[in-house]
């Protein structure tokens, strides 16, 4: 196994731990509708997603840290010059840890309401952010890399950003519109989820009639984000600095996998008839059905941003400076190593899938 190989497998498990991220937001989707719950409702459908807040923290923490791990290049560009983005998002979860805990505490001298309005901001940002952070990977960042400054003593600073530090992203309408898209998507998972998880004919009309609404809404958005991907141009690499622009990439990299491809559509027809079945079936559980549809999709996505020869993050300041899995990631040594840490994934994974069980009894 050569250094290309680690390089690779670490971005596989990348795309693992971001497709169960973007499942597990249906938390957000759900905090995000919150103000539309009836007060008799609200309580029981906070209940059902109130822990589940963790599980999600808990992948974002892992993908954040296997990112750091793997392609510290990455990690120090993003996170240390597009921090606005990735402040909001944290400060998103630290309210949203606040409000669960104390949104029915006894001395709570600002309001239920309060705190529900902190979880609605969290449920709407946070999807709209991280996935405009992720669109990023196919429509490219403001920055520049060079490593040289590190021999700068005045400025051993290897990333430069533009004034607006990340912000500038939702200045372009692709990101806008492909952030909506993941919050419609959220409401939609966390739709599902409710009427798996809660057993009333109130609440499984309400929800029904929310689904109907956020399930059109997010089938126009997705069918625009595709097609803008599809007829997108991207870069390609000719070496390990070196790129070229290539019109149709990210279509000619689906045509390239095939394994890429299937599960797309795969998952795409998943969640369609998640939806039909919860609307049309009256079934419950369709939530299963939609998020390995999710998962599959968004797997997909990673592969075709990063394998194929192609920058998953590319720089439209200076093409040069656009990352890949060949030039950011860590030394062959350090992935070797990790690679054997990364055995402690499926007991994360592991954990994660008691503590549903747990709750969900």
């Amino acid at each position: 196994m050569d250094y290309q190989f680690f390089q690779e497998y670490w971005w596989l498990l990348i795309s693992v731990l971001g497709a169960l991220l973007v499942f597990m937001l249906f938390v957000q989707g759900g905090q995000s509708m919150i103000l539309q719950m009836k007060e008799s409702q609200r309580e029981d459908m906070i209940y059902s997603i109130a822990h589940r807040w963790e599980l999600t923290f808990t992948v974002l923490v892992t993908f954040g840290g296997a990112f750091f791990a793997s392609f510290p290049l990455f990690y120090s560009t993003s996170f240390g010059g597009a921090y606005w983005i990735w402040m909001l998002i944290l400060f998103g979860f630290v309210v949203q840890a606040v409000s669960f805990k104390y949104r029915l505490a006894e001395g709570n001298i600002l309001g239920r309401k309060t705190y529900d309005i902190f979880l609605f901001l969290n449920g709407v940002l946070a999807p709209v952010l991280l996935g405009g952070a992720v669109s990023t990977f196919f429509f490219g960042s403001d920055f520049t890399v060079e490593k040289t400054n590190l021999t700068d003593a005045s400025a051993p600073v290897i990333s430069q950003w533009g004034d607006w530090h990340g912000l500038e992203v939702l200045l372009d309408w692709r990101v806008v519109i492909f952030g909506i898209m993941v919050l419609f998507l959220t409401r939609v998972l966390a739709n599902l989820w409710f009427l798996n998880q809660i057993k009333d004919k109130q609440t499984d009309e309400w929800n029904r009639k929310q689904l109907m609404i956020n399930a059109p809404v997010f089938v126009v958005l997705f069918l625009a984000v595709v097609a803008v991907l599809l007829t997108a141009s991207g870069y390609e690499t000719t070496g390990l600095h070196e790129f070229q622009q290539v019109d149709y990439k990210y279509l000619n990299n689906f045509l390239a996998m095939p394994v890429a491809l299937v599960c797309f559509l795969v998952g795409t027809l998943l969640v369609l008839y998640a939806i039909f079945a919860a609307l049309v079936k009256k079934s419950r559980s369709g939530i299963w059905f939609a998020g390995i549809g999710t998962v599959l999709v968004v797997l997909s996505l990673f592969w075709v941003a990063g394998y194929n020869n192609t920058p998953y993050y590319p720089s439209y300041a200076n093409i040069e400076s656009s990352l890949t899995i060949y030039n950011s990631s860590s030394s062959e040594f350090t992935l070797k190593t990790m690679s054997i840490v990364s055995i402690a994934i499926p007991f994360v994974l592991a954990y994660i899938s008691w503590v549903w069980y747990k709750l969900t009894k």
